[in-house]
């Protein structure tokens, strides 16, 4: 199978117990898919497990935290050895801002340590399995606010924009393995992290709407998949204007809380 086509592939998933990771599962769950759903919640991972199946997927869940590299890799690979993996989406994270009181270390170190490591956690021990093999693809979630760091949430943004740009860079360095790479980058989407948000949030878009946006892009192997476009251009706008210009007006955006 090629990057790009899951029809009745086998799909991983990290951060599959809810938000974008349980609609992407509920998106590609149908018969003749086979999904291994990694999450830390164990009720709300098994009802995202039983909804697939009813739609007639195979799966297998996993508690698995990403932060552990050994236990990450160890479930991959056990997933890989009962069917070879067509795409593996590194989804998990979390997010947390400066508005309840600023942004501690210990709270920007788990930050990194979940968007940041726990992808390299993911996604090294997947292209281990795939590039004998010639064929596979990695989706790497990202955020719009990758794009321009914002006062508000200072590690979330630094995090978002790493793995950002490490997926960019792999997309080059593995096309020669024939594996493909995406970048994922949503604005806001319903779920328990933007649920904690005590601001506006424009365009604020459904998970499954947003899940169906992304399985189009890795369906054609994109190697960005950005929405929604007007949000999109207005950070890409952000990102290439002088600091001087844009910081005075970040400055009075609110802040995200714990």
């Amino acid at each position: 199978m090629n990057a790009g086509s899951h029809a009745g592939g086998t799909i991983l998933i990290t951060g599959a117990s809810s938000g974008i990771g349980a609609a992407l599962a509920l998106a590609y769950a149908r018969p003749g898919a086979t999904l291994a759903l990694g999450g830390r919640d164990r009720e709300r991972l098994a009802a995202v497990s039983a909804a697939c199946r009813q739609r007639g997927a195979t799966v297998a869940t996993a508690l698995v935290d990403v932060t552990d590299a050994a236990a990450t890799a160890g479930w991959i690979a056990e997933a890989d050895d009962r069917l070879p993996l067509d795409l593996v989406v590194a989804n998990a994270g979390i997010s947390a801002g400066t508005g309840d009181g600023g942004e501690s270390e210990a709270q920007a170190r788990r930050i990194f340590a979940v968007n940041l490591d726990g992808v390299l956690n993911t996604i090294h021990p997947a292209v281990a399995r795939m590039r004998p093999r010639r064929r596979g693809q990695i989706a790497i979630m990202s955020s719009l606010a990758g794009f321009r760091g914002f006062p508000g949430a200072p590690a979330y943004c630094g995090s978002k924009a790493a793995v950002r740009v490490l997926g960019e860079a792999l997309r080059g360095e593995l096309a020669r393995d024939r594996i493909g790479v995406s970048v994922i980058c949503p604005g806001y989407v319903e779920s328990p992290m933007t649920a904690v948000n005590r601001f506006p949030m424009p365009l604020l878009m459904p998970a499954d709407r947003a899940a169906r946006i992304i399985r189009r892009g890795l369906d054609r192997n994109r190697a960005r998949i950005a929405f929604p476009w007007p949000v999109y251009a207005l950070v890409r706008l952000l990102a290439g204007l002088p600091v001087a210009w844009t910081d005075p007006i970040l400055r009075r955006l609110p802040a995200k809380g714990r």
